[in-house]
């Protein structure tokens, strides 16, 4: 299929890692389709032509998204204009649920085919969207199992293609052999991940530092590793650089999962990171934190008891959370301190999280959405589908 143009929009670094890795089975599938989107440096390299820089865009919460809206509105009516002038043979959105909804229904009203990739998290809160979505998509794409019926109920088209994670977080080197690596000291290390969105640093960070501070008063030779996601320049770390000398905390760029891996704990700001550490079966504790307005609003409209993507998947608590209120440093560093003390604790944890990897279906996911692509593509030009050949 010469010629064919297909659109990639992701808006975070998790939705830019998960889409250049589609970008390249896409290319695969087909090496003469031309991929242009919005994303980052992973999709870049994967061979999408990145018309749009999504690092301004990583905003968390209602308050914090309205105060960054003019950005966010200037680069949704500049894709729409894209759209517009040199229409895609078909529109992927990966994630990014508001500002790529927008764009779906955009895309759609003016015949653009969609397909949506990881959908909104319908069976947490504002269920009612899923009607919603069924109005703006051609297919939908999900990556937890519980999410079809949903959308079947609906008469969504919909397919469970398995979780990309499952693909790509892969656990290939031991503590030791990870900390060598990344010239750490062969000692307990225990992982500070803030997360991957500047308003997610300001809020999530102070509290894992006044974590790691107590922790140090119990076990002094304890170290701390903390991966800087690569949608975050370094100077977001500036207002808090005297105490990560002080605690002597290793900032590390890149080496994501390497990092992971040399962790015998570690302490994670909700969101994707807590799926990728649980596949590398590692104990850990949940921390979040956003603005109280934004917090009030959203504790009335959840549908959910827990927020940990982790304990949502398993169906239970699997880690503790520590969330608004409850996310006190001295909470925290006793959960940490038991994790480590407590060999059966430890044990029961790793087990619970082995659990998971099969939770969300198998390890050809990204194939999977792929090939799902790839037949929209060939059903726009009434060919055979890449599942009959």
């Amino acid at each position: 299929m010469p010629g064919q143009t297909v659109f990639i929009i992701a808006g975070e670094a998790s939705g830019d890692l998960h889409a250049s890795l589609l970008a390249r089975k896409l290319l695969t599938l087909d090496p003469g389709l031309t991929l242009k989107g919005m994303g980052g440096d992973n999709m870049h390299r994967a061979g999408v032509d990145v018309l749009v820089d999504a690092s301004e865009l990583a905003v968390v919460g209602l308050f914090e998204v309205l105060a960054n809206y003019r950005t966010i509105k200037g680069v949704l009516e500049h894709l729409k204009q894209t759209i517009t002038d040199t229409p895609p043979d078909l529109l992927i959105l990966v994630d990014y649920q508001e500002f790529n909804q927008r764009l779906a229904a955009y895309a759609k009203s003016i015949g653009v085919k969609v397909l949506f990739y990881i959908g909104p998290q319908v069976w947490a809160w504002r269920p009612k969207r899923v009607y919603k979505m069924g109005k703006i998509v051609d297919q939908m794409a999900v990556i937890f199992p519980f999410e079809v019926e949903l959308y079947k109920d609906a008469n969504v088209p919909v397919e469970f293609t398995g979780h990309p994670l499952v693909e790509e977080v892969i656990a290939d080197k031991s503590p030791a052999q990870a900390r060598e690596l990344l010239e750490l000291e062969d000692t307990t290390t225990i992982g500070i991940f803030p997360g991957s969105r500047k308003g997610e640093i300001k809020r999530v960070l102070p509290i894992q530092l006044a974590t790691a501070k107590k922790l140090l008063k119990h076990k002094p030779e304890l170290q701390f590793v903390l991966p800087l996601a690569e949608s975050l320049d370094d100077e977001v770390l500036d207002p808090f650089i005297d105490e990560i000398v002080s605690l002597r905390i290793s900032v590390i760029n890149g080496k994501y999962y390497d990092v992971m891996q040399s962790c015998d704990a570690i302490v994670t700001a909700s969101g994707t990171a807590t799926l990728e550490i649980a596949l590398m079966g590692i104990p850990m504790a949940i921390v979040y934190k956003i603005s109280w307005l934004s917090y009030f609003i959203l504790k009335f409209m959840v549908s959910i008891d827990r927020i940990g993507l982790v304990n949502i998947v398993a169906d239970k608590f699997v880690v503790k959370e520590f969330l608004q209120g409850t996310a006190r440093p001295k909470k925290i560093a006793a959960e940490i301190l038991h994790i480590l003390s407590d060999k059966n604790y430890n044990d029961t944890m790793r087990q619970e999280l082995s659990l998971i990897r099969d939770k969300l279906g198998g390890s050809s996911g990204t194939t999977h959405v792929a090939r799902l692509a790839y037949d929209m593509l060939d059903k726009k030009e009434g060919k055979q589908s890449a599942n009959e050949r």
